[in-house]
């Protein structure tokens, strides 16, 4: 009798909680690191965790109020993940200026260019299939 009152209890905490709810997601997040070290995949541990939480949610094993608390504050809160990239730019004022414009233009081509590319070689993979094929 007392297993399902911790269970109820467990659970209305969880739902109630904003720290125990960011505190069940870092542990996917933990989870899916410890899985891609063990299979050796190049694929980063959040994104593992963090597609076991999309499994847990689409199963219904775990329910979206047991982590919206959590995850909308680290939503809130991503800007404080990126002040150190914002705090670069106050110690380097030179990319705000000429430097910074032509170092965006070679990023923006660099980018085009790859996507292209990558474009280029897929269409012309699909026609080299389809000539084999048939």
């Amino acid at each position: 009798m007392s297993r399902p009152r911790h269970s109820v209890l467990l659970r209305s905490l969880l739902r109630r909680s904003r720290l125990l709810q960011i505190v069940l997601i870092t542990l996917f997040s933990l989870l899916g690191q410890m899985l891609a070290n063990a299979a050796g995949l190049p694929v980063p541990g959040g994104v593992i965790g963090m597609a076991l939480v999309l499994v847990l949610l689409a199963s219904g094993l775990l329910r979206v109020r047991n982590v919206h608390r959590g995850a909308s504050w680290l939503l809130g809160e991503m800007l404080l993940f990126f002040v150190p990239a914002v705090m670069s730019l106050l110690d380097h004022r030179e990319f705000l200026g000429v430097l910074g414009a032509k170092l965006l233009a070679v990023i923006l081509l660099g980018t085009a260019l790859v996507m292209a590319g990558t474009a280029l070689t897929i269409d012309l993979c699909y026609r080299w299939m389809n000539r084999h094929a048939g």
